[in-house]
């Protein structure tokens, strides 16, 4: 998919309305917990400064549903921002209107501003015609950077598109780079790791990648309706009982096409989630009442082997419940494994990128994607709104 890029403008002089992915975790007094998604966009914005455009920002944070709150304004990025550009950030307190406006007349070439959050208007999760001509009106030409919000139609992504050149910026044309790559043109062995809680955020996922990957590893909560399908007690593990018949026709489809399944072999369970429970190692089949919430000794080397070799792996989402640290060994196991293996590595954002960031191992994967939701749509062979909008070359 050739789609224009920030390289297919002049931007000398020219205001550049960006659409960037700032949605960064909080913490209770406001400071940014984790700046990756910042740090992405650097590139992109750094092209534009050096080529002397006025570059305007657009962003949102958090769910605000339509209306301005405090908490969720985007303070804690303009200092953040301000220091890894090390230059000052211009901000608003809004995104559209006369303050803005003369905000945006008022910049020099080589300056930034950013805008305040765009989801305090209920018309940008509406892709509402006026919001995007009113931000569109800011710029003189639109970059899309914000894979992880490109599957949302909104107006800052998709309906500003109507009323200015756009293309897209650095990040986002990796990440369509890295998945195109993926789903187009692997290099086989090709497998896919997928874990997560539910069956039912990846059964579109599953049901592509079966067609393209050799074979699949599944873990994580989603695992247990899987072994229920085969008759094997889950004790009282995460189960979507609705799904059973759904995981039984998803094996039998696999089994059709030639291609594996690989399912846990041994849990680790509780008898309840909390940080300070006791954890057990069961086998295959888990007792009454307990739960499991990591993958097995057993199972980890089995997952090792059926890796071994692989010349392209996906994954999207943890083999356990990896924000309680005692429940997170599986994945992290798997991710420092996975480090050394020589292989087109691609990891579709979301709890999985958090381990490997916080594993300092990131320098190891080919790919780590900004985006859970849109690396999910991608997974499923969908065509991202945001990207789909872009101009082609």
């Amino acid at each position: 998919m050739a789609k224009m890029t920030i390289k297919d403008f002049d931007l000398a002089g020219k205001k550049v309305l960006i659409r960037v992915d700032f949605n960064v975790p909080l913490t209770p007094n406001l400071e940014i917990s984790d700046d990756t998604r910042i740090r992405a966009a650097l590139p992109t914005i750094r092209y534009a400064l050096d080529r002397g455009a006025k570059v305007i920002l657009m962003s949102h944070l958090g769910r605000p549903k339509g209306r301005v709150v405090d908490e969720l304004r985007l303070t804690p990025v303009v200092k953040r921002l301000t220091d890894l550009l090390s230059q000052d950030v211009k901000t608003t307190s809004d995104c559209i209107g006369d303050e803005v406006n003369k905000a945006v007349n008022d910049l020099k070439d080589g300056e930034v501003l950013l805008l305040e959050n765009v989801r305090f208007y209920e018309e940008e999760t509406k892709n509402d015609i006026d919001f995007a001509k009113a931000l569109a009106a800011l710029g003189d030409v639109f970059i899309n950077d914000a894979f992880g919000s490109s599957h949302r139609a909104h107006a800052s992504v998709v309906g500003v598109t109507d009323y200015l050149p756009s293309g897209a910026g650095f990040l986002l044309t990796k990440e369509i780079e890295y998945f195109e790559k993926i789903l187009n043109n692997p290099e086989h062995p090709f497998y896919a790791i997928l874990g997560g809680a539910k069956v039912s955020d990846k059964i579109e996922v599953i049901n592509n990648l079966l067609n393209i990957a050799d074979k699949i590893l599944i873990a994580g909560g989603m695992a247990y309706t899987f072994l229920k399908a085969q008759g094997i007690p889950i004790g009282a593990s995460k189960l979507e009982e609705d799904k059973i018949e759904l995981a039984k026709q998803i094996l039998a489809q696999a089994n059709k096409l030639g291609k594996k399944i690989i399912l846990p072999l041994d849990h680790i369970v509780v008898d309840e989630i909390s940080a300070d429970a006791k954890t057990e190692h069961v086998g295959l089949e888990i007792p009454d009442g307990k739960i499991a919430i990591d993958i097995g000794p057993k199972t980890r080397e089995l997952f090792k082997q059926e890796l071994k070799g692989a010349r392209t792996v996906v994954w999207n989402g943890p083999l356990g419940i990896f924000e309680i640290d005692a429940f997170s060994y599986g994945t992290r196991e798997i991710v420092e494994y996975l480090s050394g293996v020589d292989a087109v590595k691609v990891i579709g954002g979301g709890d999985t990128a958090a381990c490997i960031e916080k594993m300092n191992l990131a320098d190891k994967f080919s790919h780590i994607s900004t985006g859970g939701g849109a690396s999910l749509e991608y997974l499923e062979g969908k065509l991202l709104p945001g990207v789909g909008a872009l101009k082609e070359k």
